[in-house]
């Protein structure tokens, strides 16, 4: 049976290559996308979700618009990357389908609950949904098999030299997520940079993507177009490697980590702190102790491997 997975999403054009995959995929279900503020701001990641899960053909999964900021801060989006419509300025044909009227926090609370067994939560965005749903709603966790960040990083930032994007635009909401998966004996893979960047698609085989009748194909290929004419060839699929590590989890290494989300600090706020020291001597120097909040934080992945099974799924008729 197709495994159960919800979506949560500031789609951007990494997290459009992410929504086509957990569309079309056959061995994944797709009950829900929730949208938060993040690459764009809320409406244009709305319009672009249902844009493209249109285009995959799947005007069936419910989308909510969920939080336009993040808990404490202004909105920081990230369209120099993504384009000013967030989708790469493609001029694609946009849905006409609104989203669901329920807030995104109710959207994921019912379809959780309702899932006739657990869901795996893929998160692809700022955290701030996922916090105020464990917070509000922490029933939930009962109807979570478990999830999967694609934030953080072991060594390395894009927003900052310390933290990557997803976690620096809301670093409270990481916070609070990762304690409360603790609090809830939910199980987390933190799917960061260190990973991020592997999986790969060339110019050549976006061109052939591009060019093909299925509309999904075809957008899937113009996204990945615009990132190599705009950052390089080839261009990685970003978000998209968090959904192939729950479609194909051995070629993924992770390692379970003690992880703390940096709030304050002039050079480091937003960073996720993996705690990567050998516990077993003293450390009672150390006045923090070892966080009590532990992850499979993502090390290492077969990039290739993952490319190849978004190229695969994306080229299927």
């Amino acid at each position: 049976m197709p495994r159960p997975v919800v979506l949560d999403v500031d789609t951007g054009v990494d997290d459009a290559c992410a929504l086509l995959l957990a569309a079309r995929h056959p061995e994944l279900d797709l009950l829900a996308v929730s949208c938060v503020g993040g690459n764009a701001p809320l409406d244009l990641v709305v319009a672009n979700t249902l844009t493209v899960l249109e285009a995959a053909g799947r005007d069936d999964v419910p989308v909510a618009a969920g939080s336009a900021r993040p808990l404490l801060e202004a909105a920081r989006d990230a369209r120099h990357v993504h384009g000013e419509d967030g989708l790469g300025d493609l001029d694609w044909p946009r849905s006409a389908r609104r989203p669901d009227p329920r807030p995104a926090v109710e959207l994921l609370r019912d379809v959780i609950r309702e899932a006739p067994e657990p869901v795996t939560l893929v998160t692809l965005a700022p955290l701030t949904n996922i916090a105020l749903l464990l917070r509000t709603y922490p029933d939930v966790a009962a109807g979570l098999r478990d999830i999967v960040v694609m934030g953080g990083a072991a060594n390395v930032g894009n927003a900052t030299a310390s933290a990557e994007f997803n976690v620096f635009h809301d670093p409270e909401a990481a916070a609070i997520v990762l304690d409360a998966a603790a609090d809830l004996c939910l199980g987390v893979t933190l799917y960061g940079l260190d990973v991020f960047y592997q999986p790969t698609v060339t110019g050549a085989q976006a061109s052939r993507l591009a060019a093909a009748e299925d509309r999904a194909a075809r957008l899937a290929g113009l996204l990945i177009g615009f990132q190599c004419e705009r950052f390089g060839d080839p261009a990685t699929i970003g978000d998209a490697g968090a959904v192939c590590a729950v479609l194909d989890p051995e070629a993924l290494r992770t390692e379970r980590l003690p992880v703390r989300v940096e709030l304050g600090g002039s050079w480091s706020r937003g960073r996720t702190v993996v705690d990567r020291r050998h516990w077993a001597g003293d450390m009672s120097h150390d006045p923090h102790g070892r966080s009590p909040v532990e992850v499979d934080v993502a090390l290492d992945v077969d990039g290739p491997r993952y490319a190849a099974l978004w190229l695969d799924t994306m080229g299927a008729a």
